[in-house]
Protein backbone atom coordinates (compact mmCIF):
# COMPACT_ATOMS: atom_id res chain seq x y z
CA UNK A 1 0.00 0.00 0.00
CA UNK A 2 1.31 3.45 -0.95
CA UNK A 3 2.23 5.68 1.98
CA UNK A 4 1.12 9.31 2.07
CA UNK A 5 3.34 12.16 3.27
CA UNK A 6 1.45 15.28 4.32
CA UNK A 7 2.47 18.68 5.62
CA UNK A 8 3.47 19.51 9.20
CA UNK A 9 1.96 22.87 10.16
CA UNK A 10 1.37 24.35 13.58
CA UNK A 11 2.65 21.29 15.43
CA UNK A 12 0.48 18.69 13.71
CA UNK A 13 0.04 16.76 10.48
CA UNK A 14 -2.11 18.63 7.97
CA UNK A 15 -3.50 16.69 5.03
CA UNK A 16 -2.71 18.03 1.59
CA UNK A 17 -5.67 19.97 0.20
CA UNK A 18 -4.43 21.02 -3.23
CA UNK A 19 -5.33 17.75 -4.91
CA UNK A 20 -1.82 17.55 -6.33
CA UNK A 21 0.48 14.71 -5.36
CA UNK A 22 4.01 13.72 -6.30
CA UNK A 23 5.36 10.16 -6.57
CA UNK A 24 8.23 8.98 -4.38
CA UNK A 25 10.09 5.89 -5.58
CA UNK A 26 12.36 3.35 -3.99
CA UNK A 27 15.48 3.88 -6.14
CA UNK A 28 16.59 0.28 -5.62
CA UNK A 29 13.41 -1.18 -7.13
CA UNK A 30 11.99 1.67 -9.18
CA UNK A 31 8.61 1.13 -7.50
CA UNK A 32 6.46 4.02 -6.31
CA UNK A 33 6.17 3.57 -2.55
CA UNK A 34 4.84 6.92 -1.40
CA UNK A 35 2.85 9.90 -2.56
CA UNK A 36 3.66 13.34 -1.22
CA UNK A 37 1.30 16.30 -1.00
CA UNK A 38 2.23 19.27 -3.20
CA UNK A 39 1.18 22.49 -1.51
CA UNK A 40 -0.93 25.22 -3.03
CA UNK A 41 -0.25 28.91 -2.41
CA UNK A 42 -3.00 28.85 0.21
CA UNK A 43 -1.30 26.01 2.10
CA UNK A 44 1.98 27.90 2.10
CA UNK A 45 0.10 30.93 3.42
CA UNK A 46 -1.29 28.79 6.26
CA UNK A 47 2.22 27.63 7.21
CA UNK A 48 3.52 31.21 7.19
CA UNK A 49 0.59 32.31 9.33
CA UNK A 50 1.34 29.56 11.87
CA UNK A 51 5.01 30.56 11.94
CA UNK A 52 4.16 34.25 12.30
CA UNK A 53 1.84 33.52 15.23
CA UNK A 54 4.46 31.35 16.93
CA UNK A 55 7.11 34.04 16.49
CA UNK A 56 5.17 36.41 18.72
CA UNK A 57 6.23 34.35 21.74
CA UNK A 58 9.21 32.31 20.50
CA UNK A 59 11.05 35.44 19.31
CA UNK A 60 11.05 36.80 22.86
CA UNK A 61 11.62 33.47 24.62
CA UNK A 62 14.61 33.08 26.88
CA UNK A 63 17.84 31.52 25.72
CA UNK A 64 17.45 29.02 28.55
CA UNK A 65 14.10 27.88 27.14
CA UNK A 66 15.43 27.53 23.62
CA UNK A 67 18.55 25.62 24.58
CA UNK A 68 16.59 23.28 26.87
CA UNK A 69 14.47 22.27 23.88
CA UNK A 70 17.52 21.84 21.67
CA UNK A 71 19.32 19.62 24.18
CA UNK A 72 16.24 17.38 24.37
CA UNK A 73 16.02 17.42 20.58
CA UNK A 74 19.63 16.36 20.23
CA UNK A 75 19.00 13.38 22.52
CA UNK A 76 15.93 12.30 20.53
CA UNK A 77 17.78 12.57 17.22
CA UNK A 78 20.62 10.50 18.60
CA UNK A 79 18.20 7.82 19.81
CA UNK A 80 16.35 7.72 16.47
CA UNK A 81 19.29 8.07 14.09
CA UNK A 82 18.77 4.56 12.67
CA UNK A 83 15.12 5.34 11.92
CA UNK A 84 16.05 8.58 10.17
CA UNK A 85 18.76 6.80 8.18
CA UNK A 86 16.32 4.06 7.15
CA UNK A 87 13.95 6.66 5.69
CA UNK A 88 16.84 8.25 3.78
CA UNK A 89 17.90 4.90 2.32
CA UNK A 90 14.34 3.97 1.36
CA UNK A 91 13.70 7.19 -0.59
CA UNK A 92 17.15 8.42 -1.65
CA UNK A 93 18.87 5.06 -2.12
CA UNK A 94 22.19 5.76 -0.40
CA UNK A 95 23.66 2.94 1.66
CA UNK A 96 22.79 2.85 5.34
CA UNK A 97 26.28 3.80 6.51
CA UNK A 98 26.19 6.92 4.31
CA UNK A 99 22.75 7.77 5.66
CA UNK A 100 24.00 7.42 9.24
CA UNK A 101 26.93 9.69 8.39
CA UNK A 102 24.48 12.27 7.05
CA UNK A 103 22.52 12.23 10.31
CA UNK A 104 25.74 12.57 12.31
CA UNK A 105 26.80 15.65 10.31
CA UNK A 106 23.38 17.20 10.86
CA UNK A 107 23.67 16.52 14.57
CA UNK A 108 26.83 18.65 14.63
CA UNK A 109 24.74 21.72 13.84
CA UNK A 110 22.14 20.82 16.45
CA UNK A 111 25.00 20.67 18.95
CA UNK A 112 26.22 24.06 17.74
CA UNK A 113 22.70 25.42 18.25
CA UNK A 114 22.70 24.04 21.80
CA UNK A 115 25.54 26.47 22.51
CA UNK A 116 23.77 29.48 21.01
CA UNK A 117 24.10 31.37 24.30
CA UNK A 118 27.74 32.10 23.58
CA UNK A 119 27.03 33.00 19.94
CA UNK A 120 24.51 35.69 20.90
CA UNK A 121 26.43 37.40 23.71
CA UNK A 122 26.95 40.62 21.76
CA UNK A 123 29.52 43.33 22.48
CA UNK A 124 29.81 46.23 24.89
CA UNK A 125 32.05 49.27 24.95
CA UNK A 126 31.84 51.36 28.10
CA UNK A 127 32.71 55.02 28.57
CA UNK A 128 33.08 55.78 24.86
CA UNK A 129 32.29 59.33 25.96
CA UNK A 130 31.41 60.79 29.34
CA UNK A 131 28.86 58.36 30.84
CA UNK A 132 28.11 56.93 27.38
CA UNK A 133 28.13 53.17 26.62
CA UNK A 134 27.64 51.42 23.28
CA UNK A 135 26.28 47.87 22.98
CA UNK A 136 25.93 45.69 19.89
CA UNK A 137 23.24 43.01 20.04
CA UNK A 138 21.76 40.54 17.57
CA UNK A 139 18.05 39.86 17.24
CA UNK A 140 16.03 37.32 15.22
CA UNK A 141 14.56 38.14 11.83
CA UNK A 142 11.10 36.60 12.20
CA UNK A 143 9.72 33.94 9.87
CA UNK A 144 12.46 32.34 7.74
CA UNK A 145 12.38 29.52 5.19
CA UNK A 146 14.66 26.76 3.92
CA UNK A 147 14.48 25.02 0.55
CA UNK A 148 16.56 21.85 0.56
CA UNK A 149 17.79 19.27 -2.01
CA UNK A 150 17.19 15.56 -2.44
CA UNK A 151 20.76 14.41 -1.88
CA UNK A 152 20.86 15.09 1.88
CA UNK A 153 17.23 15.07 3.03
CA UNK A 154 18.12 15.19 6.75
CA UNK A 155 21.54 16.85 6.94
CA UNK A 156 20.89 19.97 4.90
CA UNK A 157 17.63 20.82 6.74
CA UNK A 158 19.57 20.39 9.99
CA UNK A 159 22.17 22.80 8.63
CA UNK A 160 19.40 25.42 8.65
CA UNK A 161 16.51 25.18 11.09
CA UNK A 162 18.30 24.34 14.39
CA UNK A 163 20.37 27.54 14.21
CA UNK A 164 17.41 29.55 12.93
CA UNK A 165 15.12 28.58 15.82
CA UNK A 166 17.95 28.81 18.36
CA UNK A 167 18.34 32.45 17.30
CA UNK A 168 14.62 33.01 17.97
CA UNK A 169 13.18 32.71 14.46
CA UNK A 170 10.37 30.45 13.33
CA UNK A 171 10.98 28.25 10.31
CA UNK A 172 9.27 26.82 7.25
CA UNK A 173 11.05 23.92 5.57
CA UNK A 174 10.31 23.03 1.95
CA UNK A 175 12.25 19.77 1.43
CA UNK A 176 12.74 17.95 -1.85
CA UNK A 177 9.58 16.22 -3.01
CA UNK A 178 11.74 13.28 -4.15
CA UNK A 179 12.52 12.07 -0.59
CA UNK A 180 10.25 13.93 1.85
CA UNK A 181 9.75 11.55 4.78
CA UNK A 182 12.89 12.36 6.78
CA UNK A 183 11.86 16.02 7.05
CA UNK A 184 8.56 15.11 8.69
CA UNK A 185 10.27 12.87 11.22
CA UNK A 186 12.70 15.68 12.08
CA UNK A 187 9.76 18.00 12.73
CA UNK A 188 7.86 15.42 14.79
CA UNK A 189 10.89 14.82 16.99
CA UNK A 190 11.32 18.58 17.48
CA UNK A 191 7.73 18.76 18.69
CA UNK A 192 8.35 15.82 21.02
CA UNK A 193 11.36 17.71 22.41
CA UNK A 194 9.08 20.60 23.35
CA UNK A 195 9.46 22.99 20.43
CA UNK A 196 6.25 25.07 20.51
CA UNK A 197 3.66 24.58 17.78
CA UNK A 198 4.36 26.63 14.69
CA UNK A 199 8.05 27.22 15.35
CA UNK A 200 9.04 24.53 12.81
CA UNK A 201 6.74 23.77 9.88
CA UNK A 202 7.22 21.47 6.88
CA UNK A 203 5.47 22.23 3.61
CA UNK A 204 5.97 19.82 0.73
CA UNK A 205 5.68 20.95 -2.84
CA UNK A 206 7.15 21.92 -6.16
CA UNK A 207 7.76 25.26 -7.85
CA UNK A 208 4.35 26.56 -6.73
CA UNK A 209 5.37 26.23 -3.07
CA UNK A 210 8.87 27.58 -3.71
CA UNK A 211 7.61 30.70 -5.46
CA UNK A 212 5.00 31.27 -2.76
CA UNK A 213 7.76 31.34 -0.13
CA UNK A 214 10.01 33.56 -2.24
CA UNK A 215 7.23 36.10 -2.74
CA UNK A 216 5.50 36.00 0.65
CA UNK A 217 5.80 39.36 2.43
CA UNK A 218 6.02 37.73 5.89
CA UNK A 219 9.07 35.57 5.04
CA UNK A 220 12.16 37.54 6.03
CA UNK A 221 14.93 35.24 4.75
CA UNK A 222 15.46 32.19 2.56
CA UNK A 223 18.17 29.54 2.72
CA UNK A 224 18.72 27.26 -0.26
CA UNK A 225 21.00 24.43 -1.33
CA UNK A 226 20.78 23.00 -4.86
CA UNK A 227 21.97 23.48 -8.42
CA UNK A 228 23.51 26.71 -9.67
CA UNK A 229 20.68 27.68 -12.06
CA UNK A 230 18.08 27.31 -9.31
CA UNK A 231 20.32 29.00 -6.73
CA UNK A 232 20.62 31.98 -9.06
CA UNK A 233 16.83 32.04 -9.51
CA UNK A 234 16.22 31.79 -5.74
CA UNK A 235 18.64 34.62 -5.04
CA UNK A 236 17.27 36.90 -7.74
CA UNK A 237 13.61 36.31 -6.93
CA UNK A 238 13.86 36.43 -3.15
CA UNK A 239 16.13 39.48 -3.22
CA UNK A 240 13.68 41.28 -5.49
CA UNK A 241 11.06 40.64 -2.82
CA UNK A 242 13.22 42.22 -0.12
CA UNK A 243 14.48 39.05 1.55
CA UNK A 244 17.85 38.11 2.90
CA UNK A 245 19.15 35.14 0.87
CA UNK A 246 21.85 32.51 1.13
CA UNK A 247 21.71 30.27 -1.95
CA UNK A 248 24.35 27.56 -2.29
CA UNK A 249 24.71 26.29 -5.84
CA UNK A 250 26.49 23.55 -7.74
CA UNK A 251 30.11 22.55 -7.98
CA UNK A 252 32.88 21.01 -10.01
CA UNK A 253 35.35 20.14 -7.28
CA UNK A 254 38.95 19.51 -8.34
CA UNK A 255 41.69 17.48 -6.70
CA UNK A 256 45.20 18.54 -7.71
CA UNK A 257 47.71 15.68 -7.38
CA UNK A 258 51.36 16.73 -7.44
CA UNK A 259 54.19 14.39 -8.53
CA UNK A 260 55.45 14.00 -4.95
CA UNK A 261 52.06 12.86 -3.57
CA UNK A 262 51.42 9.43 -2.06
CA UNK A 263 49.59 8.02 -5.08
CA UNK A 264 47.96 5.20 -3.13
CA UNK A 265 46.50 7.69 -0.67
CA UNK A 266 45.46 9.96 -3.54
CA UNK A 267 43.76 7.09 -5.37
CA UNK A 268 41.93 6.01 -2.22
CA UNK A 269 40.77 9.57 -1.69
CA UNK A 270 39.68 10.03 -5.30
CA UNK A 271 37.56 6.88 -5.25
CA UNK A 272 35.83 7.68 -1.96
CA UNK A 273 35.28 11.34 -2.84
CA UNK A 274 34.08 10.74 -6.39
CA UNK A 275 31.89 7.69 -5.91
CA UNK A 276 30.67 7.97 -2.30
CA UNK A 277 26.92 8.61 -2.09
CA UNK A 278 26.91 7.67 -5.81
CA UNK A 279 28.47 11.06 -6.56
CA UNK A 280 25.24 12.82 -5.59
CA UNK A 281 26.81 15.46 -3.39
CA UNK A 282 28.00 18.99 -4.04
CA UNK A 283 31.33 18.24 -2.36
CA UNK A 284 32.13 15.22 -4.53
CA UNK A 285 35.49 15.27 -6.29
CA UNK A 286 34.51 15.12 -9.94
CA UNK A 287 37.78 16.23 -11.53
CA UNK A 288 41.28 14.99 -10.70
CA UNK A 289 44.12 17.09 -12.12
CA UNK A 290 47.27 14.98 -12.41
CA UNK A 291 50.46 17.03 -12.61
CA UNK A 292 53.50 15.86 -14.52
CA UNK A 293 54.20 12.23 -15.39
CA UNK A 294 52.08 10.58 -12.69
CA UNK A 295 48.83 10.55 -14.67
CA UNK A 296 48.93 7.01 -16.07
CA UNK A 297 49.93 5.43 -12.76
CA UNK A 298 47.29 7.39 -10.86
CA UNK A 299 44.54 6.44 -13.31
CA UNK A 300 45.52 2.76 -13.03
CA UNK A 301 45.32 2.91 -9.25
CA UNK A 302 41.92 4.61 -9.35
CA UNK A 303 40.60 2.05 -11.83
CA UNK A 304 41.80 -0.88 -9.72
CA UNK A 305 39.98 0.45 -6.68
CA UNK A 306 36.83 1.49 -8.51
CA UNK A 307 36.38 -1.95 -10.03
CA UNK A 308 36.12 -3.45 -6.53
CA UNK A 309 33.27 -1.22 -5.30
CA UNK A 310 30.15 -3.28 -4.60
CA UNK A 311 26.95 -1.68 -5.88
CA UNK A 312 23.61 -2.78 -4.48
CA UNK A 313 20.52 -1.81 -2.48
CA UNK A 314 21.21 0.67 0.28
CA UNK A 315 19.73 -1.59 2.95
CA UNK A 316 22.16 -4.39 2.08
CA UNK A 317 25.04 -4.14 4.58
CA UNK A 318 27.49 -5.36 1.93
CA UNK A 319 26.66 -2.56 -0.51
CA UNK A 320 29.17 0.27 -0.82
CA UNK A 321 27.19 2.35 -3.33
CA UNK A 322 23.48 2.50 -4.01
CA UNK A 323 21.35 3.59 -6.99
CA UNK A 324 20.66 7.12 -8.22
CA UNK A 325 17.59 9.00 -7.06
CA UNK A 326 15.46 8.67 -10.25
CA UNK A 327 15.58 6.89 -13.59
CA UNK A 328 15.64 10.25 -15.38
CA UNK A 329 18.69 11.36 -13.42
CA UNK A 330 20.38 8.01 -14.08
CA UNK A 331 19.84 8.45 -17.81
CA UNK A 332 21.19 12.00 -17.73
CA UNK A 333 24.35 10.90 -15.92
CA UNK A 334 24.81 8.08 -18.41
CA UNK A 335 24.55 10.50 -21.33
CA UNK A 336 27.74 12.28 -20.22
CA UNK A 337 29.67 9.03 -20.22
CA UNK A 338 28.34 7.99 -23.60
CA UNK A 339 29.27 11.33 -25.12
CA UNK A 340 32.71 11.61 -23.56
CA UNK A 341 34.56 9.51 -26.12
CA UNK A 342 33.31 11.59 -29.01
CA UNK A 343 34.63 14.69 -27.24
CA UNK A 344 38.15 13.33 -26.92
CA UNK A 345 38.15 11.54 -23.56
CA UNK A 346 39.48 8.05 -22.97
CA UNK A 347 36.70 6.00 -21.33
CA UNK A 348 38.62 3.87 -18.83
CA UNK A 349 35.50 2.61 -17.04
CA UNK A 350 31.97 2.77 -18.47
CA UNK A 351 29.31 2.28 -15.80
CA UNK A 352 26.31 2.74 -18.07
CA UNK A 353 24.03 -0.22 -18.51
CA UNK A 354 24.83 -1.60 -15.06
CA UNK A 355 22.11 -3.59 -13.28
CA UNK A 356 21.81 -5.52 -10.03
CA UNK A 357 20.40 -9.06 -10.10
CA UNK A 358 16.95 -9.18 -8.63
CA UNK A 359 16.60 -5.38 -8.79
CA UNK A 360 16.63 -4.85 -12.54
CA UNK A 361 14.12 -1.98 -12.41
CA UNK A 362 16.22 0.05 -9.97
CA UNK A 363 17.96 3.26 -10.95
CA UNK A 364 21.37 1.66 -11.32
CA UNK A 365 24.55 2.94 -12.85
CA UNK A 366 28.09 1.74 -12.40
CA UNK A 367 31.25 3.71 -11.77
CA UNK A 368 32.70 5.61 -14.72
CA UNK A 369 36.27 6.89 -15.10
CA UNK A 370 37.19 9.27 -17.91
CA UNK A 371 40.84 10.09 -18.65
CA UNK A 372 42.46 12.87 -20.69
CA UNK A 373 39.30 14.94 -20.47
CA UNK A 374 39.38 18.35 -22.13
CA UNK A 375 38.16 21.46 -20.40
CA UNK A 376 35.69 22.23 -23.20
CA UNK A 377 33.89 18.88 -22.99
CA UNK A 378 30.40 18.53 -21.52
CA UNK A 379 31.59 16.00 -18.95
CA UNK A 380 33.98 18.58 -17.52
CA UNK A 381 31.93 21.76 -17.83
CA UNK A 382 28.69 20.50 -16.28
CA UNK A 383 27.96 19.31 -12.78
CA UNK A 384 27.08 15.67 -13.50
CA UNK A 385 26.02 14.76 -9.93
CA UNK A 386 26.72 11.08 -10.38
CA UNK A 387 29.53 8.50 -10.11
CA UNK A 388 31.63 9.89 -12.95
CA UNK A 389 35.24 10.96 -12.36
CA UNK A 390 37.14 13.01 -14.93
CA UNK A 391 40.93 13.03 -14.99
CA UNK A 392 42.72 15.97 -16.59
CA UNK A 393 46.45 16.40 -17.18
CA UNK A 394 48.62 19.41 -16.36
CA UNK A 395 52.34 19.88 -16.93
CA UNK A 396 53.07 21.99 -13.85
CA UNK A 397 51.60 23.12 -10.55
CA UNK A 398 50.96 26.54 -12.07
CA UNK A 399 49.09 25.01 -15.01
CA UNK A 400 46.94 22.98 -12.63
CA UNK A 401 46.02 25.97 -10.50
CA UNK A 402 45.20 28.02 -13.59
CA UNK A 403 42.96 25.23 -14.87
CA UNK A 404 41.06 25.02 -11.57
CA UNK A 405 40.71 28.79 -11.20
CA UNK A 406 39.28 29.05 -14.71
CA UNK A 407 36.25 27.01 -13.63
CA UNK A 408 33.09 29.05 -13.01
CA UNK A 409 32.53 26.99 -9.86
CA UNK A 410 34.41 27.58 -6.63
CA UNK A 411 32.87 25.29 -4.04
CA UNK A 412 35.63 23.01 -2.78
CA UNK A 413 39.03 21.79 -3.91
CA UNK A 414 41.92 19.71 -2.62
CA UNK A 415 45.63 19.23 -3.13
CA UNK A 416 47.60 16.04 -2.51
CA UNK A 417 51.28 16.60 -1.87
CA UNK A 418 54.05 16.04 0.66
CA UNK A 419 55.37 19.57 0.10
CA UNK A 420 54.20 22.02 2.77
CA UNK A 421 55.31 25.01 0.74
CA UNK A 422 53.25 23.93 -2.26
CA UNK A 423 50.25 23.27 -0.02
CA UNK A 424 50.55 26.72 1.53
CA UNK A 425 50.71 28.37 -1.90
CA UNK A 426 47.67 26.38 -2.99
CA UNK A 427 45.62 27.53 0.02
CA UNK A 428 46.29 31.16 -0.86
CA UNK A 429 46.15 31.00 -4.66
CA UNK A 430 43.16 28.76 -5.28
CA UNK A 431 39.79 30.41 -5.88
CA UNK A 432 37.42 28.26 -3.86
CA UNK A 433 35.58 28.60 -0.59
CA UNK A 434 36.70 25.31 0.97
CA UNK A 435 40.17 23.82 0.60
CA UNK A 436 41.55 20.44 1.61
CA UNK A 437 45.22 19.54 2.01
CA UNK A 438 45.48 15.77 1.65
CA UNK A 439 41.77 15.81 2.56
CA UNK A 440 39.54 15.08 -0.44
CA UNK A 441 36.22 16.40 0.90
CA UNK A 442 36.96 19.51 2.98
CA UNK A 443 33.51 19.94 4.54
CA UNK A 444 34.03 22.15 7.60
CA UNK A 445 32.97 21.00 11.06
CA UNK A 446 29.83 22.60 12.44
CA UNK A 447 31.48 25.55 14.17
CA UNK A 448 33.10 26.71 10.93
CA UNK A 449 30.95 27.81 8.00
CA UNK A 450 30.28 25.93 4.75
CA UNK A 451 30.16 27.70 1.40
CA UNK A 452 31.85 28.30 -1.91
CA UNK A 453 32.84 31.12 -4.22
CA UNK A 454 31.80 32.24 -7.70
CA UNK A 455 28.82 30.32 -9.15
CA UNK A 456 28.71 28.03 -6.12
CA UNK A 457 27.22 30.68 -3.82
CA UNK A 458 24.76 33.53 -4.25
CA UNK A 459 24.48 35.85 -1.28
CA UNK A 460 26.92 37.09 1.33
CA UNK A 461 26.62 34.41 4.00
CA UNK A 462 27.89 30.85 4.09
CA UNK A 463 25.79 28.27 5.89
CA UNK A 464 26.02 27.24 9.57
CA UNK A 465 28.91 28.26 11.87
CA UNK A 466 29.32 31.98 12.62
CA UNK A 467 27.94 32.92 9.20
CA UNK A 468 24.80 30.92 9.92
CA UNK A 469 24.22 32.75 13.20
CA UNK A 470 24.75 36.10 11.49
CA UNK A 471 22.42 35.15 8.64
CA UNK A 472 19.54 34.33 10.99
CA UNK A 473 19.98 37.47 13.10
CA UNK A 474 20.39 41.17 12.45
CA UNK A 475 22.58 43.54 14.34
CA UNK A 476 21.47 46.46 16.44
CA UNK A 477 23.70 49.02 18.13
CA UNK A 478 22.42 50.75 21.26
CA UNK A 479 24.05 53.93 22.59
CA UNK A 480 23.08 54.96 26.12
CA UNK A 481 23.81 57.84 28.47
CA UNK A 482 22.66 57.83 32.11
CA UNK A 483 23.03 60.72 34.52
CA UNK A 484 25.41 60.27 37.38
CA UNK A 485 23.60 59.86 40.71
CA UNK A 486 25.66 62.76 42.04
CA UNK A 487 23.86 64.99 39.55
CA UNK A 488 20.41 64.09 40.88
CA UNK A 489 18.15 67.00 41.96
CA UNK A 490 18.38 68.04 45.60
CA UNK A 491 16.05 66.21 47.91
CA UNK A 492 16.09 62.96 45.97
CA UNK A 493 17.78 60.12 47.89
CA UNK A 494 19.15 57.43 45.55
CA UNK A 495 20.75 55.47 48.39
CA UNK A 496 19.46 52.44 50.27
CA UNK A 497 16.23 52.97 52.23
CA UNK A 498 16.83 53.49 55.96
CA UNK A 499 15.03 51.78 58.83
CA UNK A 500 13.37 53.63 61.72
CA UNK A 501 16.64 53.92 63.60
CA UNK A 502 18.22 55.81 60.75
CA UNK A 503 20.72 53.07 60.07
CA UNK A 504 21.09 51.44 56.69
CA UNK A 505 18.87 48.37 56.50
Amino acid sequence: MTKTVNHWIGGKTVEGASGNWGPVTDPATGAVTTRVALASVEEVDAAVAAAREAYATWGTSSLAQRTAVLFRYRALLDARRDDIAALITAEHGKVHSDALGEVARGLEIVELACGITTQLKGELSTQVSSRVDVAAIRQPLGVVAGITPFNFPAMVPMWMFPLAVACGNTFILKPSEKDPSAANLLAELASEAGLPDGVLNVVHGDKVAVDALLEHPDVAAVSFVGSTPIARYIHTTASANGKRVQALGGAKNHMLVLPDADLDAAADAAVSAAYGSAGERCMAISAVVAVGAIGDELVDKIRERAEKIKIGPGNDPTSEMGPLITAAHRDKVASYVKGAGAQGAEVVLDGTGYTVDGFEDGHWIGLSLLDKVSTDSDAYRDEIFGPVLCVLRAETYEDGVALINASPFGNGTAIFTRDGGAARRFQLEIEAGMVGVNVPIPVPVGYHSFGGWKDSLFGDHHIYGNDGVHFYTRGKVVTTRWPDPADAPAGVDLGFPRNHSGRCG
